[in-house]
């Protein structure tokens, strides 16, 4: 077992008129992984050959892009969760569905906002959809990277219990509520499991196929991301602890469909359809003739 480390979730915190204003690790990783993405986008804007001879937007075009991108982000994650995970509670309080800093995103809302919010910019700005989807692919894994850091820092979505060497005990009443288990009650620390594959595993993918030219297959970077991600999160809801709001007696592993024994949870319930949807662009990119000559 390992305890859970001394990090508090806020990096400071600062009173002003009597009350106290926090700035939180998860709110900095919101933060940094959409510059980050900003950063990459605009990079891969400024080399062209990449594209096979035209980028699809200036890079000048990215700043007003990641306006669009934020919106999408909050308003898809937020809603995602009041749909995917607690209609119920959110449709008698409607009032709460607002309050996004008490918690409560989705990524697979969030991935949904970004794509409305992407398609609507480039039928905007005369701009390829795949072009700018697959530009957005290979940004997305430093913000997943950073966010599910962030998860382990909180000390939210933890895994399942484990007698495996690296189960980390998790502080409060939840976490520690392990029926049979005598003690501290170790999980498996599934936040850096989806960090190392959906971040770091999958951006390095993506890194590898945009150096062997797979931005000039338009379409191809954007199904590898669906499907890797997809892949990744199917996996390791398998270690991951489901939503209390699913969990019941009866049904412990949280499953929204199948059996309690054998099934499947909502979050792998979601990334099947990505899993899909990505291999379905991948094999259709790969029927495409490159674009121009080799970067």
């Amino acid at each position: 077992m390992i305890p859970f480390p001394d990090i508090s979730p806020d990096i400071f915190t600062i009173t002003l008129a009597g009350r106290e204003f926090a700035l939180r690790w998860y709110a900095m990783a919101y933060l940094v992984g959409l510059l980050l993405g900003w950063w990459i986008i605009a990079a891969l804007m400024r080399r062209p050959a990449l594209w096979g001879g035209t980028a699809p937007m200036r890079a000048g075009q990215v700043e007003e892009l990641l306006t669009w991108i934020v919106a999408g982000v909050i308003l898809g994650g937020r809603l995602g969760f009041v749909l995917f995970y607690e209609p119920a509670y959110y449709l008698a309080n409607p009032a709460e569905i607002v309050k996004v800093w008490q918690g409560g995103m989705s990524f697979h809302g969030g991935f949904l906002g970004v794509v409305i919010a992407a398609a609507l910019f480039a039928r905007r700005n005369g701009i390829p959809p795949l072009r700018l989807a697959d530009a957005l692919a290979v940004a997305a894994p430093a913000g997943l990277l950073l966010g599910r850091i962030a998860n382990f820092i909180n000390a939210e979505l933890w895994g399942r219990p484990t007698d495996a060497p690296w189960g980390v005990i998790f502080p409060g009443a939840a976490a520690q509520d392990c029926p049979g288990v005598v003690g501290p009650c170790a999980r498996h620390p599934s936040q850096l499991y989806e960090a190392g594959l959906e971040g770091l595993l999958l951006g390095l993918i993506l890194f590898l196929l945009v150096r062997r030219g797979g931005l000039r297959r338009p379409g191809l970077a954007l199904g590898v991301f669906l499907a890797g991600y997809g892949l990744a999160r199917f996996v390791v809801e398998f270690f991951r602890q489901a939503d209390a709001q699913f969990v019941t007696p009866d049904n412990p592993w949280g499953h929204v469909l199948g059996g309690p024994v054998w099934g499947l949870t909502m979050g792998q319930l979601l990334s099947l359809p990505m899993l899909l949807i990505g291999l379905g662009f991948i094999l259709a990119a790969r029927r495409r003739p490159p674009a121009g000559p080799r970067p």
